[in-house]
């Protein structure tokens, strides 16, 4: 009798299964509670399957909702599965009673004896734990039958220590049974949602694309089951629209098949008496109770309550109702019937404050075409687009199109274009690409054809890759007019970038792109394609690229629709942001932020929200970092935009401020994502992100594999400046720590002198700390100390203070290498101190974890590289092989190997030999 239809969700469940550990460890018993599709029968698996692991007897009951109608069948299909053994040492009566239980006898004249059949159970949990630890595991316990769940109740109050209990229901509505069966005082776990970040996983694992995390887990709330589902139906209705499988990302999210009847199960908790205030805040843009009892729904606030506890709804404390996942509103819609939903739009119409609203509602609740109503629609989206609402504009005015009489085909074509150019604007693919297929499908204008398909390639984002179609039909609809001409071209010059991973044809394309709109009069156009080819430059490692960027400065600013994420101004935060400028790069996105809030358009939002983390990460203020990184990631899975940027910046932010491990995930996913959209920019800064992390928690190894991948990459994409992405000295430490110095002194010299030609400071200060470790390893100590001493100040100079620790903690490991135990403490106690004072959690563990205790060390450490004396020391501490894995991020097999070489080069051949070689005095 075990469920059906589970999602793979072990996925973000680490914590949630450790958790139960826990409490069964404690207390002896654990309920695990949470909604259809959350994960908890995945979670009671794993937790089974690590009992089993230890040897422990496991008895698991999963009955079916079929079951809950027939007396006794829970607790049959339990002893069924009893071993014959458990039974052999049972008093007639109770042998006399399974039997019956188990129908292998027939019923005697005088009845079933119900106390000797409770009193088998208690016996058969009794010797089931004599001989081994038992763990009972109930799930769906909802579905429990009354005769059952009464004989469980009775056995659990007399089982031995020795039987742990978990339960888990799913307690969305109805009455819980798992408090009376196991206790009041048994602990409860409730299973999460998922993160998007864990959605992306998920999806990941099932072969979907990343880029739909965000809407998949806006429209399922998280629900594993649901999200799972989702994601299958837009492959398959993707499937069915090409003939071929596979999801796009800009295609939209359709709520069918299996998708649908999760989210029916789910609202079936839902009271009878509730649908219609769950359908008219399904249909309200912005629902409250006061709206909703507007609308011609009174008790609002009592169904909305009932409908908060089967966890459908949340209600804030100022009315504001939200749904836990965006596919139920979309399910309530879709089931309720064209009447009904015309009768609600009709109410909130009338019930609405905002005009805007309430024109969407009157459009939404007729479907025939009106001219006036067309033109009502048409000025709505004006309005949104001046309040920055792009999306809601371009929703408009595919509505304003879709209500235009048939008679009057220019103004509807107008108002396609116009969808689709707000789609462009907001990153809304799903929209760009329907209004877009609309002008295509009418006897549209070249231009108005090229409008369109710009906005396709502008709502994008990252997946430029895909679209030379679309750029070639751009092109030919274009030819003879100038201007669109460099439209196109200048679109043309960012893919070349983005996608194919080549600057020179970039710059190439942007010069022609300028050419042309200097010929047709546009000065914003020209701006930026100067713009672009000064970023070209820049990476090229023209020192005329800043002469470039000053050309394009002097023209007008850029505005709809080339967007300030590629204006001159930008440019310029980004160029100060290379040259360690910091405090001009601070301010001058502080007073790009509010202007590119204004415009809607989140990409550029997210862009300045990812300056504004690498600036203030780099001046050392981590949580302010950390912040507009979490912004950003936010933004990104509320726009739906490209997910590799922001796993990027995630990821840089753990790094400093929270956490290597989820460092880690975060750079993983974004190579993930930046894979699947052919990102060849972001994805060298993914692999980066992670090759640090790699680097900074001993695993020298993977760090080189992992650096090298980014140089290969850069320099398959011609990059010269060492300052836009500063791998080059920690692929050099890198090196030195997998025993490889001189390749390392051959990488910085090559390096140095491109960095010195170009005068890049703070690239320089990263080589010579690379440098002073090089020294190090090839013998050379006191030129190695001097050097890094020097290195310090200089970060210090600079205002990097995370560089300026780093720094400190490679003199420290010099220090240690040559036995100067006090100079190395006093290098790690100024590193930590200047962790500390950033915020930077991680590396203040770092530092403190590498302090040497009281005691001298074996002079055999000096043979140790870092990786190896940090393992060494937690071995000595007493951790296990896999204790040790987890602190340091790496497999077992990893520490295993790394540990003969350990009890190699120390002689020694066990853990107690260890701990004294390490500590003699």
């Amino acid at each position: 009798m075990a469920a059906t239809g589970n999602a793979d969700t072990s996925v973000g469940h680490g914590e949630l299964i450790a958790a139960v550990d826990r409490a069964l460890t404690t207390h002896g018993r654990a309920i695990l509670t949470g909604p259809a599709g959350a994960g908890k029968t995945e979670v009671v698996r794993a937790v089974a399957a690590a009992a089993e692991a230890r040897r422990e007897t496991v008895l698991h009951l999963a009955p079916e909702a079929a079951d809950q109608s027939i007396p006794e069948a829970s607790a049959a299909a339990l002893l069924a599965s009893v071993p014959a053994a458990a039974l052999e040492r049972l008093a007639g009566p109770q042998r006399t009673a399974i039997a019956l239980l188990r129908r292998e006898t027939d019923a005697p004249g005088a009845g079933r004896d119900h106390v000797a059949l409770r009193l088998a159970v208690v016996e058969v949990l009794r010797t089931l734990a004599a001989r081994s630890p038992v763990l009972l595991v109930i799930d769906n316990a909802q579905w429990l039958d009354a005769e059952s769940t009464g004989l469980l109740r009775f056995a659990l109050r007399l089982t031995p220590p020795r039987v742990r209990v978990l339960v888990a229901e799913c307690v969305q509505g109805g009455a819980p049974v798992a408090g009376p069966l196991c206790g009041l005082a048994t602990p409860a776990v409730r299973v999460p949602p998922l993160g998007a970040d864990e959605v992306a996983e998920l999806l990941v694992r099932h072969g979907l694309p990343a880029r739909l995390a965000g809407r998949i887990h806006q429209a399922s709330g998280g629900n594993p089951r649901l999200a799972l589902a989702l994601g299958h139906s837009l492959t398959e209705a993707a499937g069915a629209r090409d003939g071929a499988p596979g999801a796009h990302h800009a295609d939209t999210l359709p709520v069918s098949g299996q998708a649908r009847e999760v989210a029916r199960r789910l609202l079936a908790e839902a009271p009878a008496r509730a649908r219609r205030t769950l359908l008219l805040a399904a249909l309200a843009s912005r629902p409250t109770t006061a709206l909703l009892r507007r609308a011609g729904s009174p008790d609002a606030e009592a169904e909305l309550a009932e409908a908060e506890r089967a966890a459908l709804v949340t209600v804030g404390e100022d009315g504001t109702v939200r749904f836990t996942a965006g596919a139920l509103p979309t399910a309530l819609a879709a089931d309720a019937g064209w009447p009904e939903r015309a009768a609600g739009h009709a109410a909130l119409a009338a019930a609405v404050d905002d005009p805007v609203q309430a024109v969407r509602h009157r459009a939404l609740a007729v479907d025939t075409p009106d001219a006036r109503l067309a033109a009502e629609i048409t000025e709505a989206a004006a309005a949104c687009r001046r309040r920055g609402q792009r999306a809601l504009a371009a929703e408009l005015g595919l509505l304003a199109a879709e209500r235009t009489p048939c008679d009057r085909p220019e103004e509807e074509l107008a108002r396609l274009v116009t969808a689709a150019e707000d789609a462009g604007w907001a990153g809304r693919a799903d929209l760009a690409r329907r209004a877009t297929r609309a002008v295509l499908a009418r006897d549209a204008s070249p231009a108005d054809r090229v409008r369109a398909r710009l906005a396709v390639i502008d709502a994008a984002g990252q997946a430029l890759a895909d679209l030379d179609e679309t750029f070639a039909y751009a092109i030919d609809d274009a030819a003879g007019d100038p201007a669109l001409l460099a439209a196109v071209r200048l679109r043309v010059a960012w893919k070349h970038n983005l996608s194919d991973g080549d600057p020179v044809r970039s710059r190439d394309a942007a010069a022609e792109a300028g050419a042309l709109a200097a010929l047709g009069g546009d000065q914003v156009a020209e701006a930026m394609a100067l713009t672009v080819r000064a970023r070209m430059g820049r990476i090229l490692g023209d020192p005329g690229a800043e002469d470039i960027l000053a050309e394009a400065l002097a023209l007008p600013a850029p505005e709809v629709p080339l967007g300030m994420r590629n204006a001159p101004q930008y440019l310029a935060v980004r160029h100060a942001l290379f040259d360690d400028r910091l405090e001009d790069a601070h301010r001058q996105l502080l007073a790009l932020l509010p202007a590119v809030q204004r415009t809607g358009s989140s990409e550029d939002v997210f862009e300045v929200l990812r300056s504004l983390t690498e600036v203030e990460l780099r001046r050392g203020r981590c949580a302010a970092g950390a912040a507009h990184a979490r912004r950003a990631l936010e933004l990104t899975i509320e726009a739906g935009l490209s997910p590799g940027p922001a796993w990027y910046v995630a990821a840089t932010a753990e790094a400093t401020s929270g956490s290597f491990a989820r460092a880690a995930g975060y750079a993983r996913r974004g190579i993930q994502a930046s894979e699947e959209e052919h990102d060849q920019v972001f994805l060298s800064r993914s692999l980066y992100a992670l090759g640090l992390v790699e680097l900074a928690t001993g695993d020298a190894a993977k760090a080189v594999a992992t650096l090298r991948r980014v140089a290969g990459l850069e320099e398959a994409q011609q990059v010269v400046d060492p300052s836009i992405l500063r791998w080059h000295g920690d692929l050099a430490e890198a090196l030195v720590a997998a025993d490889a110095p001189g390749e390392a002194a051959e990488l910085l010299d090559s390096v140095r002198t491109v960095a010195r030609a170009l005068a890049r400071t703070g690239v320089l200060a990263a080589l010579d700390r690379a440098q002073g470790l090089c020294l190090s390893a090839q013998g050379d100590a006191d030129a190695a100390v001097a050097l890094l001493e020097a290195t310090a100040r200089r970060f210090e100079e600079l205002g990097l203070p995370l560089e300026r620790g780093r720094t400190l903690l490679a003199l420290a490991r010099v220090e240690r290498r040559r036995r100067r135990r006090a100079p190395a403490r006093t290098a790690l106690r100024e590193a930590a101190e200047v962790f500390d004072r950033a915020g930077a959690k991680p590396w203040l563990d770092l530092a403190r974890e590498s302090a040497p205790e009281a005691g001298a060390l074996h002079p055999g450490v000096a043979a140790l590289t870092e990786a190896e004396t940090r393992l060494a020391l937690l071995v000595s501490q007493g951790a296990s092989n896999q204790e040790a894995a987890a602190k340091l991020f790496l497999s077992v097999k990893t520490v295993e190997s790394r540990l003969t070489r350990i009890y190699q080069k120390l002689d020694v051949r066990s853990r107690a030999q260890l701990a004294t070689a390490l500590r003699t005095r």
